[in-house]
């Protein structure tokens, strides 16, 4: 485990999970495309949920241009973060239930994605979900571009947590007579369904199969 690169970022509850490294961090943003964005709107903190992916060292999101994230995300502070539920952890305490996880949280101040390079970054996000996509789809119109915004920030400071396995119960409720353990939980992607108004002889490319999460 690195240190934390900042204050705000260091782990201070159940620190013996937290991770600082890169590879982690990349890891579990490159695993789960939902991420939530925490900023403040009009005095009042709003956190909206969107789609990011990553590129290098830096991770991007979406929105719509008119949106208030968007609207109030420029060059602000913001709070990202990403969550996998992993399991459901059942101790001999209430207290003590836990999940199994793996989390990232990013601190940093969202900047706008130019919109010279607007549909390069869109194309790569495409294709991470799918791979070839974006050359299979009617190609993007310049309103459509307009009327989204890409925002960006550099992983720099950043923390993650990482649970795994049974529950952490005191030592004297070990000797209590109630089941203990954990669920596991594992997002299952099910087989696609083609929209019934495809056209007669178009085919699922292979690709879409290669859809996964976690």
């Amino acid at each position: 485990m690195d240190a934390a690169p900042s204050e705000r970022t260091r782990v201070k509850r159940y620190n013996w999970l937290a991770k600082y490294d890169e590879a982690t961090i990349h890891s579990i943003l490159d695993a789960m495309p939902l991420c939530h964005v925490s900023y403040v709107h009009e005095g009042m903190p709003v956190v909206t949920p969107t789609l990011q992916w990553r590129e290098g060292n830096r991770i991007f999101w979406h929105g719509s241009s008119a949106s208030r994230m968007i609207r109030s995300t420029q060059s602000s502070k913001v709070c990202l973060c990403v969550s996998i539920f992993d399991g459901l952890v059942l101790a001999r305490s209430a207290y003590n239930y836990n999940i199994n996880h793996r989390s990232v949280m990013i601190f940093g101040e969202a900047e706008k994605v130019s919109d010279g390079e607007k549909q390069d970054h869109l194309k790569k996000f495409v294709n991470g979900v799918i791979p070839g996509q974006w050359d299979r789809l009617r190609p993007v119109t310049e309103q459509e571009l307009k009327a989204t915004t890409l925002m960006s920030m550099p992983i720099s400071e950043a923390s993650a947590k990482v649970r795994v396995g049974q529950p952490e119960d005191d030592e004297e409720d070990y000797s209590f007579p109630v089941w203990a353990g954990f669920i596991p939980v594992h997002f299952g992607i099910g087989e696609p369904v083609a929209d019934p108004r495809n056209l007669d002889g178009v085919e699922m490319p292979a690709d879409i199969l290669k859809f996964k999460i976690g």
